[in-house]
């Protein structure tokens, strides 16, 4: 009965739909509450895979097939009248498909960054939400060592308001990446790292978003595509941001 009052917001916490203040308060109860933490976990789970399910289209052969179906019939009014209909058709149809393009990649953009709100959400929420506990990036950064594909540079954080908390490993489309938590004052901020082949689920190569009370930015710096999330204010995300950018170029 204690967790009822918690559990009635545990819906509106996994959707990002909470102010920041009560964001902050559902967090701290679910990191002393098993019974809490599991509802949450089994929620998000079930939520991305709703999304996965949902999201998956391209364009069909009986689409194609429809529309040229509708294409005027040939005609006897000499070539260039026979030749202007089908011109026009195959425009529209071209025109068609790229909008069906924009709306699958932007579709891909969307489901790329609800996914990376619900590990983000998740990994908060759980009971050890890093596997190497650390706040000096020479320590974290050979964690990873071995466990991925790639390696990756971590920014000096001394005489800057961030903290390193420490890392994990983390999925993302079953490629296996980093996930960093930082800290700034009461704000904890997730940096995923991945290999940049997802760059065809994105629309650009920096980008920023907001998603309900997380903000994110994400760019791609040589084979890697970096993501910043968290409720911090988005100036906070931007610093971060700068800080890995230089930590990657150096």
């Amino acid at each position: 009965m204690a967790c009822d009052s918690w559990r009635n917001k545990i819906e509106a916490f996994a959707d990002g739909e909470l102010s920041a203040e009560e964001m902050r308060a559902v967090g701290d109860h679910l990191r002393g509450c098993v019974s809490c933490n599991a509802d949450l976990l089994s929620r998000v789970q079930l939520k991305r895979a709703i999304k996965t399910a949902g999201k998956r289209f391209s364009p069909s052969l009986e689409l194609r097939q429809r529309i040229q179906r509708g294409l005027p019939a040939e005609n006897k009014r000499g070539w260039l009248g026979n030749w202007v209909p089908k011109l026009a058709g195959a425009a529209a149809f071209v025109f068609i498909v790229v909008l069906l393009f924009r709306g699958w990649s932007s579709n891909q953009q969307a489901q790329t960054f609800a996914e990376l709100a619900d590990l983000h959400v998740a990994t908060l929420a759980s009971a050890a939400p890093v596997d190497v506990i650390s706040t000096d990036r020479h320590t974290v950064k050979p964690w990873f060592q071995g466990k991925l594909p790639f390696t990756f540079n971590l920014p000096e954080l001394a005489n800057t308001p961030f903290t390193l908390e420490g890392g994990r490993m983390s999925y993302l489309g079953q490629a296996p990446g980093a996930q960093l938590i930082f800290k700034i004052g009461n704000h904890r901020i997730s940096v995923f790292i991945f290999q940049n082949r997802l760059d065809r689920r994105l629309t650009s190569s920096d980008t920023r978003s907001r998603r309900v009370t997380f903000n994110m930015e994400t760019w791609a710096e040589e084979d890697l595509r970096y993501f910043v999330i968290g409720d911090a204010d988005a100036n906070d995300i931007r610093r971060l941001s700068e800080l890995l950018k230089m930590a990657a170029r150096s």
